[in-house]
């Protein structure tokens, strides 16, 4: 590099591309490619340092000073920024200007150490214009912000490393496998879930009956609904509570009732308009969108994820498409305003905008209005059409949407005029008073541009519908007919979609909106909730992690004391605040707020079998455990024999999981439980079964009446004193179960015998002379030989993989490059121990180990099963029982190999 360039340092390549073109060669662009430290595992921290900084990498009693190390994968990105900066003249700091970008600039800075002037450069759209400007607008580093965003990192360490391993010892981990984890945001999040689905368990439904009928004048014919009867107003969904009990007095029409009413006002045959009302109203536009409306409408009207959302709006921001896509604010440039009116009225007409441009105020009271609202870049919008050729289709809708939502934002009110027309009738002598209401647009306005989608929502089922009215006055007579009775049940309030959470969680001040999609991925990831539709439908796993988060860290998941650590943080990065003491406060405590430290340290006996259980009726309990929900069945007349297991389907929400439908489950016939035939080498009956763990084929001895028990393997032997029971001493059946594609009710005999025959053998490796085998584990198919594993791509290869294939997929390397360590598997720091977990080939076979416990892998699962969440849950669960009984021995002197820094 030439000597006297000016080093600009962006966050993403893509950016770092771009605004080279527009800088020219007088400068350097390069990308730190986001986050260049973070805080250190145990093991990256000196031998000297490691009592201080503890398991979290924080000094908690000095400050909770952080200790950064540069990330393993950052290393030559941080070689090539300090190769950079030895000729360069400037250093400008370009990252994105959010706490984020903010915290990111501070680590550049502290890391390169530059010797030459240091500027921050800011900027929210990369077009040529605002980049040519960013650079005559230099500022310093805004170390609040910093601060603010050093708080959340060291907070969100301090909650989640101190909460997560309580979950793992007491509740254990998700049917996906993932290690159970505890968030600020997260468990919030998590127990908004959960809340609305208790609401549905404990809603009752009510049932009421309305009528309908058509009035009509000569040709034209409309639709009335009864609203009152002599005088007293009908029942409609609103006027019953969530216990299905009514909130006011009113008559509720039952299905008889509503027939006969129906027939009264058929056999009246008219009615008469005693008042005809018509209000006009306007409708204003929404404002331009912020990260946490994107998100939502995305959600509504596109059915995209906030995560897919987020995502395509940051490839548009960084080819310059649309401005910063993570900003609190509804403002707009004035050029921004002025290109939105400008194509508002070159599409839609004068009078399309109003006379004054709008002004939208922010919601949020620690909106950075230094940002703009999120909208098209540059000073003349590009149309859709004009762009539609450069951007792939979720890019496309994307822009569409955000372009739609800038430019209705700048235009003029809808106009309407709403129109209700009261009727009244006599039948068999009862006075019946109807309603009809409709709406029409007089100036569509912004409608034209754009109009908002809408989350789901309780609704009366006889609402009366929109619809165009005729013209009718004061005392005219309408004809009356076609009256129909129709029943109505109240409905539950509608589960949360990933739209409609982000909206609660912003409206509840929980988080920030740039993190929103990250945390909804989180919850899906580690099992908390799926997706049903559009639906966050909450898992049993999900009600035994609220549970005990309410039970014991009841102020962490509290709504307004997680909204009010928002504020505080805000508050820090306004400088209102100061980071030090408010963590001291959250940590230790301070008046009525007990501090994390003390809560975690006084939680007591926790009784997890207690805590992962949800009573259903009164012999009925729905428990989870380690492979997931099941019901557990006591039978009261037998109170020592062990309860009955009965399985829950995959596909069945918490609140479906009714008292009626708890007794289907439990008189359900056992799925599968059928005989295929006999094994022809033996005699033996093979089985098909539904057990708790999936499927499976089973190989049972045939029934003989004089002997054992056929299921319970018991004999009963008589003695002159008294009957006594004995175990018989029989070998246990071979089983195997189903594969994925497998289903219990057409498999046939060969195939079972087939599953009964793994492991196969392949063959023998020509070179150790060793077996090869292929079979199925609890994590999928693979490979054996000895200990040396390989995973195969489906289960299908278990029975047509041939030894030529096997030996080619042996020579392949079985974890990338070579390591240097003698691991066969090394993961990241235990986040308890804060040591390295590597997997080890031991005496016993291979095992996990962070360095204090080691936990043996069990049989069946291979080595390329083991993740680090699975081998971080493994540590915990050893750790959860507790030391083993050791043999008194000898003891050997050893010598501890003194730890490197890394």
């Amino acid at each position: 590099m030439s000597s006297g360039k000016k080093l600009v340092i962006v966050e993403s390549p893509t950016k770092m591309r771009s605004i080279q073109s527009y800088l020219g060669d007088e400068y350097e662009v390069l990308s730190s490619v986001g986050h260049i430290r973070d805080l250190a595992d145990k093991r990256d921290i000196p031998e000297k340092d490691r009592a201080a900084y503890g398991k979290y990498s924080i000094d908690i009693d000095n400050g909770f000073d952080p200790y950064y190390v540069v990330s393993d994968r950052k290393t030559k990105t941080v070689s090539e920024l300090k190769r950079a900066l030895k000729n360069a003249s400037e250093v400008l700091l370009a990252t994105d200007e959010d706490r984020e970008g903010e915290a990111i600039a501070w680590h550049l800075l502290e890391t390169l150490k530059p010797k030459v002037p240091v500027k921050r450069m800011v900027f929210h759209e990369i077009t040529k214009d605002a980049i040519q400007a960013a650079i005559e607008r230099t500022r310093d580093l805004d170390l609040a912000l910093v601060d603010a965003q050093e708080t959340r990192r060291i907070l969100d360490r301090l909650y989640g490393w101190d909460v997560s391993p309580v979950l793992w010892r007491k509740v254990g981990s998700g049917s996906s496998g993932q290690a159970l984890s505890a968030g600020r945001v997260q468990s919030a999040a998590t127990r908004l879930i959960v809340d609305r689905e208790r609401e549905r368990m404990a809603f009752v439904s009510a049932s009421y009956w309305s009528v309908q009928a058509r009035a009509a004048r000569a040709e034209e014919s409309f639709s009335v609904r009864v609203v009152r009867l002599d005088g007293a107003a009908l029942a409609v969904g609103r006027d019953f509570d969530d216990r299905g009990e009514l909130k006011r007095a009113v008559v509720v029409l039952d299905e008889e009732a509503a027939g006969a009413l129906a027939a009264a006002i058929d056999a009246a045959g008219q009615a008469r308009v005693t008042r005809v009302e018509a209000k006009p109203g306007k409708r204003r536009p929404n404002a331009p969108f912020t990260t946490s409306t994107l998100q939502q409408e995305a959600g509504r009207k596109l059915s995209m994820s906030a995560k897919t959302a987020m995502s395509v709006a940051q490839s548009l921001y960084e080819r310059g498409y649309i401005t910063y896509m993570r900003t609190d604010s509804t403002n707009l440039s004035a050029q921004a305003v002025a290109a939105a009116r400008e194509q508002a009225v070159a599409l839609y007409g004068e009078r399309a905008v109003p006379l004054k441009p709008r002004v939208y105020a922010s919601k949020s009271k620690n909106a950075q209005e230094a940002h703009e609202a999120i909208r098209p870049s540059g000073e003349k919008f590009r149309t859709p059409k004009e762009v539609a050729g450069e951007l792939g289709r979720d890019e496309q809708r994307i822009y569409e949407l955000i372009w739609k939502r800038t430019v209705a934002s700048q235009m003029s009110d809808a106009e309407f005029e709403t129109t209700t027309v009261t009727l009244e009738a006599d039948a068999d002598g009862k006075t019946v008073e109807f309603t009809a209401s409709g709406t029409v647009y007089t100036f569509r306005g912004f409608l034209d541009a754009y109009e908002e989608g809408r989350d789901e929502r309780r609704r009366d089922a006889d609402e009366g519908e929109n619809q165009a009215l005729p013209q009718v006055a004061e005392g005219a007579v309408l004809a009356l007919s076609d009256a129909e009775p129709k029943g109505h049940t109240t409905t539950p309030p509608p589960r949360y979609t990933e739209a409609s959470l982000v909206k609660a969680l912003e409206e509840k001040g929980i988080g920030r909106p740039s993190t929103f999609a990250s945390i909804i991925g989180v919850i899906l990831d580690r099992g908390y909730a799926a997706k049903r539709g559009q639906a966050l439908v909450p898992s049993w796993l999900a009600f035994s992690v609220v549970r005990l988060l309410e039970q014991h860290f009841a102020e962490l998941v509290d709504y307004d004391f997680t909204a009010a650590l928002e504020d505080d943080l805000d508050a820090i990065a306004r400088g209102e605040q100061k980071r030090v003491e408010w963590l001291r406060s959250f940590y230790f405590g301070s008046g009525e707020h007990p501090g994390l430290r003390n809560i975690v340290d006084n939680l007591g006996e926790i009784d997890a079998r207690a805590l992962n259980a949800t009573p259903l009726t009164d012999t009925a309990t729905l428990r989870f455990g380690k492979y997931g929900p099941y019901i557990e069945v006591a039978d009261p007349d037998k109170p020592d024999e062990k309860p009955r297991i009965v399985n829950v389907p995959e596909d069945l929400a918490p609140d479906e999981l009714t008292a009626e439908k708890v007794q289907e489950l439990i008189d359900a016939p056992v799925a599968g439980d059928r005989v295929l035939g006999e094994n022809p080498e033996n005699g033996k009956l093979i089985v098909v079964k539904d057990g708790r763990f999936g499927p499976y084929v089973q190989e049972q001895e045939p029934v003989d009446p004089d002997a054992a028990d056929a299921e319970t393997g018991e004999v009963v032997e008589e003695t002159p004193k008294k009957r006594t029971t004995k175990k018989a001493a029989a070998p246990k059946p071979r089983t195997a179960s189903l594969f994925k594609s497998m289903s219990p009710e057409t498999i046939d005999l060969d195939t079972a015998l087939k599953l009964l025959s793994l492991p196969r053998v392949v063959g023998a490796d020509p070179e150790s002379g060793e077996q090869i085998t292929a079979q199925n584990g609890r994590f999928g198919p693979y490979l054996k030989k000895g200990t040396d594993s390989r995973s195969l791509e489906s289960e299908s290869q278990i029975f047509d993989i041939t030894l030529e294939q096997a030996l080619e997929l042996y020579k392949q390397p079985k974890y990338g490059a070579r390591r240097t360590s003698s691991a066969l598997k090394e993961f990241d720091a235990d986040p308890v121990s804060g040591k390295p977990i590597r997997v080890r080939d031991g005496r016993f076979g291979p095992y996990v180990t962070d360095g204090e416990t080691n936990v043996t892998i069990p049989r069946g699962e291979s080595i390329d099963d083991i993740t680090f969440e699975k081998a971080v849950e493994m540590l915990a669960e050893k750790r959860a029982k507790g030391p083993a009984k050791k043999r008194t021995t000898a003891r050997k002197t050893t010598t501890r190999k003194t730890a490197t820094k890394k």
